[in-house]
């Protein structure tokens, strides 16, 4: 699985991308970001307030309940705001 950081999110888990190997009980949105808050104090202060964090998985948007699958991207990031 490949995860992409951007903006606060980048800054606050030192990594901007990488590929992981998520545990088989990692199946959905939500799991994923509790195995990710579990990797270190980083992550766990960038992924605290989930109303704060937009998922992208294969560049759609994702609820925590959507799947995730060993083979997807899957984006982090801020809400995006327009004006």
């Amino acid at each position: 699985m490949k995860l992409l950081y951007f903006a606060w999110l980048k800054t606050m888990t030192g990594v901007a991308e990488e590929e992981v190997s998520p545990p088989p009980e990692v199946t959905t949105v939500a799991t994923l970001l509790d195995w990710l808050k579990a990797r270190g104090p980083g992550f766990a202060e960038a992924l605290a307030d989930p109303a704060a964090v937009r998922i992208a998985i294969n560049q759609e948007y994702a609820r925590p309940g959507d799947p995730v699958r060993p083979d997807d991207e899957v984006a982090l990031f801020p809400p995006v705001t327009g004006g």
